[in-house]
């Protein structure tokens, strides 16, 4: 479904807190992949389709009205840990840690489940890291010991010296 052809774990709608001062809950929808979060602005056709004339004068296309039209990435090897913050009523409440101590609060319906999803996504993801890392090192050994006796030759002269 995404245009990297990455897969899709989990999609739906999660309410963000905004950062402005008034911290209101913003709507968003949310794409789980195996390389983080995307964050898209509410699908137009999701809401109810209010003709309020205040509305209008508040969308206007694409002029950068607010946050509205911007995707916002949230990668996993940026994302510390996530919070599960505590269940309230019907919704859960949970905090994205980033890497630059940066704190993002959501909330979804409980049965959404969407905090344990992307804890478990991001353990994979770094799991997966973690493998890839080990083997990197291994190949760097494994070629250093290739050019060890190499080395040795180059080095032998200097010792007699």
């Amino acid at each position: 479904m995404l245009e990297n052809g990455g897969k899709v774990y989990k999609e739906g709608l999660l309410e963000k807190r905004s950062d402005g001062l008034l911290q209101l809950w913003k709507k968003k929808h949310c794409v789980l992949t195996e390389d983080g979060v995307l964050l898209l602005p509410p699908k137009q056709h999701d809401q109810p389709q209010h003709h309020h004339h205040q509305h209008h004068q508040h969308q206007q296309p694409h002029q950068g009205g607010g946050d509205t039209g911007k995707v916002k990435e949230l990668h996993f090897a940026n994302m510390k840990t996530v919070d599960c913050v505590e269940r309230k009523g019907k919704y859960v409440y949970f905090t994205v840690v980033m890497a630059e101590g940066k704190e993002i609060d959501f909330r979804c319906p409980q049965d959404e489940g969407w905090n344990a999803a992307i804890t478990l996504q991001m353990v994979q993801y770094k799991n997966r890291q973690a493998i890839l890392a080990v083997k990197s090192t291994r190949q760097k050994q494994q070629l250093l010991v290739g050019q060890m006796p190499g080395q040795k030759t180059v080095r032998s002269p200097t010792n007699v010296a």
